[in-house]
C-alpha cells in the first residue's frame, strides 16, 4: 500500500491556499467593478472603497451610498471575511506544520539530486541497503537512495543520506534520481521480483549502467544474471560461505575485512582502468613500469579487457589496454599510484584525506 507522503499531503494545502488567494481576488474584482459600473464611481475610488471594506479598518464610505449600495456592502464585508479567514487558516496550518520549512529543504534536496553525476543508487534501505548506504558514506561517494516506504524514508534523511520517495520499479522513478548519469545501481528491494524489474527498467534507461543486485536463492541469481545484472549477491550463500571461512581462516577473514570495509583503515583496494590515451606504461611489464617502487601500492590482480583474471601477477606480465589492476595500499600511496596511471576520473575522490 502507497504510503501518504509529504507530496501528497502539502500538495492538497497548497492548493487550497491558491484557491483562497484566488477568491479572495475574485471578491475584489467584483467589488470594484460593482461600485465602478452601479455606483459609477471613478476606478481609483471603486478599488479604494473595496479595499477598506475588506480590510474592515473603519474609514468613511468615498462617497454616500443608497439602501442597495450599503446592502452590497454588508455582502462585500461577510464575504471578505470568509475569505481571508480561511486563507488565515490554511497559512497558519502550514506554518504549525512546517510546510515552508519542508518545502524549502525539498527544493535543496531536490537541487542536491539535480546536480548528481557519475554518481551511485540504492533501491530498497531494508537490512540490506541500509548497510549498502553505510558503506558508501564511509567512501564518500555521492549517492542517492529510493525507497517506498514514507517511515523509512524520513529515518534516511535523519542520517543526512540524499534520497526520494518512490518506487524503483517505476522509469519515472529512476529518471528522477539522474540514472542516464549513475554509473552503478545497487537493487536491495525486498523480493526477487522487484529486483528483476529494477534491472530491466535500469539497464533499458542507461545500458551502460552498472547494475548489482540482490537475490534470496540460486534460481533467482541465475535470472537476474540472464536479465542483465552485472554481478548478483545473496546474502544467504555468501553469508554461509564467510561463515565457513571464517571459522576455517579466521586471520584472513580478519585481514580481508579491515581492507574493504570501514571507514578508520588503514589499508584500501583499489581498481584502476588502464586507458592507453593517458597511461605511459600500456605494453610494459609490471617489472618496467615499478609501479611497487614508485608509489609503494601492490598490484594483487589484473583483470583484462576479455575477463580473464591474473591473480599475483609476475614481475614480466604485461600492461594492456583496458585491463583493471587491482591494488593494495595505504590512501596516499593509492593516489600517487593513480598520478603515475594517469588520472582516472571517479576512481580516487572517495578516499580519506591523510591525517
Amino acid at each position: 500500500m502507497r504510503n501518504y507522503s509529504f507530496e501528497d499531503k502539502y500538495g492538497r494545502l497548497r492548493q487550497q491556499l491558491i484557491g483562497g488567494i484566488v477568491a479572495l481576488a475574485g471578491v475584489v474584482l467584483m467589488g470594484t467593478l460593482w461600485y465602478r459600473l452601479v455606483e459609477k464611481w471613478s476606478l481609483s475610488e471603486s478599488a479604494y472603497m473595496t479595499i477598506i471594506t475588506l480590510s474592515t479598518v473603519g474609514f468613511s464610505e468615498v462617497q454616500d451610498l443608497g439602501d442597495r449600495g450599503r446592502f452590497f456592502t454588508i455582502c462585500l464585508i461577510l464575504m471578505g471575511v470568509i475569505t481571508i479567514g480561511y486563507i488565515v487558516n490554511r497559512f497558519t496550518e502550514a506554518l504549525i506544520q512546517g510546510y515552508f520549512q519542508e518545502g524549502i529543504r525539498m527544493t535543496q534536496e531536490q537541487q542536491a539530486i539535480d546536480s548528481l553525476n557519475q554518481h551511485y543508487i540504492v533501491c530498497g534501505f531494508g537490512r540490506t541497503g541500509r548497510y549498502v548506504a553505510k558503506e558508501f558514506a564511509a567512501e564518500e561517494i555521492d549517492f542517492v537512495i529510493i525507497d517506498d516506504n514514507l517511515e523509512e524514508v524520513e529515518e534516511i534523511k535523519k542520517l543526512g543520506y540524499t534520497v526520494i520517495f518512490g518506487d524503483a520499479t517505476l522509469d519515472e522513478s529512476l529518471n528522477r534520481v539522474k540514472i542516464a548519469q549513475a554509473v552503478c545501481i545497487v537493487t536491495a528491494l525486498s523480493s526477487d521480483a522487484e529486483n528483476l524489474y529494477t534491472v530491466l527498467s535500469a539497464k533499458t534507461l542507461n545500458p551502460k549502467i552498472r547494475a548489482i543486485a540482490r537475490a534470496s536463492n540460486e534460481e533467482a541469481v541465475q535470472k537476474l544474471q540472464r536479465a542483465g545484472a552485472d554481478a548478483v549477491i545473496s546474502p544467504y550463500i555468501t553469508g554461509g560461505k564467510r561463515l565457513a571461512a571464517a571459522a576455517l581462516r579466521p586471520q584472513v577473514m580478519d585481514f580481508v575485512d579491515g581492507i574493504i570495509t570501514g571507514a578508520n583503515r588503514s589499508y584500501y583496494l583499489e581498481e584502476f582502468l588502464i586507458d592507453a590515451k593517458i597511461c605511459p606504461y600500456v605494453g610494459k611489464s609490471l617489472r618496467d613500469a615499478k609501479l611497487r617502487s614508485q608509489s609503494g601500492a601492490l598490484v594483487l590482480a589484473i583483470r583484462r579487457f576479455d575477463g580473464n583474471l591474473i591473480a599475483g601477477p609476475m614481475g614480466d606480465t604485461p600492461i594492456l589496454e583496458g585491463d583493471a589492476l587491482i591494488c593494495m595500499g595505504t590512501a596516499e600511496q593509492l593516489r600517487q599510484l593513480n598520478r603515475i596511471l594517469g588520472p582516472i576520473s571517479s576512481q580516487l575522490p572517495r578516499l580519506p584525506k591523510q591525517q
